[in-house]
């Protein structure tokens, strides 16, 4: 083996061994956050086997995590999978009428869908999180988005039944994923994400 081949292929065995994933705090993340439980793999900077150039050095390890989003045409349903954890965002308007926080009656097959993801997943811990748009005041937001995660949570509890412990949250128009400005981004940003750690399933 050459001395180039050698040098590549230390190197993608620093990638493998940096792409080691760990577990995901839940409870007081913020959306988007991830926490892992575990430090990087410690790593010989002075190791031989290396065979970095003199004077270069590694940058500072850290815990690759890989997304994958699938979104419904529409922006209905999205679906965001790391490896770490599973979070389905709903649309409010697929889940209630305006300025509600009742369920409309086709809410409760997409609850009860993502409610049997989390069951194949084995997760006993679920993060229900509501969010509004930047219209109206920040204190009616508060309220209808933490009035709309309890409503998603109270049906998730109707299928997933006792041993779940739930983190609910109502974020306002905190943590937008679309710009408040247009109507389209104001109505992505009205949403319910449910999140739960990906576990033994698959």
């Amino acid at each position: 083996m050459t001395s180039t081949r050698r040098r590549l292929a230390a190197l993608a065995a620093g990638l493998v061994l940096l792409s080691a994933s760990a577990g995901t705090a839940y409870g007081d993340d913020p959306p988007g956050s991830t926490s892992t439980g575990a430090p990087p793999p410690a790593i010989d900077t002075n190791s031989p086997a290396l065979m970095l150039p003199d004077g270069a050095t590694l940058a500072p390890p850290k815990v690759l995590d890989i997304k994958q989003i699938v979104e419904e045409e529409g922006g209905e349903q999205r679906r965001e999978d790391t490896n770490v954890d599973v979070t389905f965002a709903l649309q409010a308007e697929v889940l209630f009428g305006k300025d509600s926080a009742r369920l409309s009656p086709s809410a409760a097959a997409r609850i009860a869908a993502i409610a049997a993801e989390i069951r194949k997943q084995g997760s006993g811990r679920v993060r229900v999180f509501g969010f509004t748009d930047d219209l109206g005041t920040y204190e009616h937001g508060l309220k209808l988005s933490k009035e709309r995660a309890d409503a998603v949570q109270q049906e998730l509890a109707k299928s997933l039944g006792a041993g779940t412990t739930y983190d609910i949250r109502g974020y306002s128009e905190d943590y937008p994923i679309a710009d408040n400005a247009t109507e389209e981004g104001r109505k992505k940003n009205r949403r319910v994400e449910v999140s739960f750690p990906r576990t033994s399933g698959g």
